[in-house]
């Protein structure tokens, strides 16, 4: 019986091991180890974060749905991964495999640039549910007495939408109640133009994008080196000095500690067309794990996203190689990941297409609507659903 390990708990773990179980049966033992003992629903963080979804609204605990599907779940912190042993070190011990998936989600670099960051800076961020949680009690504090917000992201960031929607929706909130003109919103980007979102941007992206900052009413910085963030004052490479009240900022990613000696200088895992390392051969890595080139060098650097549903995609794609080895079939051949973003926009929403999601691309478009917010809502619904059930056979 095949041993595979898979290494987190989120959107990729939990896929990989839900269709390695599917495939396989009774020919793997799959064991999935976690930091954290329960499902977060990520793209719903920024909502958490404005008070309007609760943590217990978009959490589940893994342990009863690992268990149901015959997986073993061990809610401890992987401490390193000895790969030419195969096995991973956990807090209590070894744990080895034959078979082991990436899919540990990033390390957040806060470090990078002095003063950023929740714990040991001046800026919240939403990447976390405690995070999201700390930044509501921020909101909610800054309410009583509000003043100028300046957000966005850092030079190297990948993850560009949460920033995004956080900015529509601190303007939509404040004009609901009639304090917009209070606040002065800046939004600060590493990005070469609005609306880039590190993938070069997509059909009518740029355009659509300054129109909706321009009625807002929300002023943009774009090609920006933040260089240092004290208590009330962001301060950019070539001078400009921004106040603030309340400043949310996405930091740019790393690979976890106990993989990053497996990838790039970043920690980022290379592989191959079908998620497998290049090196070790019973390793695969999915989503932010994996090391994938930006498609264009940028005046200040950006990393390439990879959101929820690409990490899906390259979970199962990962899964199906696996099982291939294991049952002595063909592996298909890697394709190219598309996209389907949503991102909320407060009083609306948007939904992006990327096909594949680095250019030339077969499709590539950006479209907003007050149904695209239904969506959103509905898939957030749904998948909950889906992962409370163990199933991973629809995108």
């Amino acid at each position: 019986m095949a041993r595979i390990v898979v290494l987190g708990g989120s959107f990729g773990g939990l896929t990989a091991a839900f269709e390695l179980r599917r495939m396989l049966g009774k020919r793997a033992e799959v064991t999935v180890l976690c930091d954290d003992d329960k499902f977060v629903f990520v793209p719903s963080l920024p909502w958490v974060s404005m008070g309007s979804r609760k943590a217990s609204d978009i959490t589940l605990p893994l342990k009863p749905i690992l268990e149901r599907k015959g997986i073993t779940f061990i809610h401890e912190t992987a401490k390193g991964v000895d790969a030419d042993a195969s096995r991973v070190v956990s807090a209590s011990g070894e744990v080895p495999y034959d078979y082991l998936v990436i899919a540990t989600g990033p390390y957040l670099a806060f470090e990078e640039v002095p003063g950023l960051g929740p714990e040991k800076g001046h800026t919240e961020c939403i990447f976390t549910l405690d995070q999201a949680e700390r930044t509501s009690r921020t909101w909610n504090k800054f309410l009583e007495n509000p003043g100028p917000i300046v957000t966005g992201s850092v030079q190297g960031v990948s993850c560009f939408g949460p920033p995004y929607e956080y900015a529509f929706e601190i303007d939509t909130e404040l004009r609901k109640r009639r304090i917009r003109h209070k606040v002065p919103i800046v939004f600060v980007t590493s990005e070469p133009f609005i609306g880039h979102f590190g993938i070069g941007g997509l059909r009518n992206s740029k355009l659509m994008m300054e129109n909706e900052f321009a009625e807002r009413d929300i002023r943009i910085i774009t090609n920006a080196v933040v260089e240092e963030i004290t208590s009330g004052e962001l301060k950019l490479k070539e001078g400009t000095k921004i106040p603030f009240k309340l400043s949310m900022f996405a930091p740019a990613m790393k690979g976890v500690p106990a993989v990053a000696h497996l990838g790039n200088p970043r920690g980022f895992i290379p592989v191959d067309g079908n998620y497998r390392h290049k090196k070790y051969r019973n390793i695969f890595a999915v989503g932010v794990a994996v090391a994938i080139a930006p498609p264009e060098q940028t005046p200040v650097p950006t990393g390439v996203p990879k959101t929820g549903y690409m990490t899906v995609k390259m979970a199962k794609a990962a899964s199906t190689s696996i099982a291939a080895d294991i049952t002595g079939s063909t592996p298909p051949e890697g394709v190219p990941i598309d996209v389907v973003c949503l991102m909320d926009m407060g009083n609306t929403a948007a939904i992006m297409k990327a096909a594949p999601v680095l250019p030339p691309r077969q499709e590539s478009d950006l479209k907003v609507g007050a149904r695209y917010k239904w969506l959103k809502i509905a898939f957030e619904r749904y998948y909950l659903w889906k992962i409370k059930n163990g199933l991973s056979a629809l995108p």
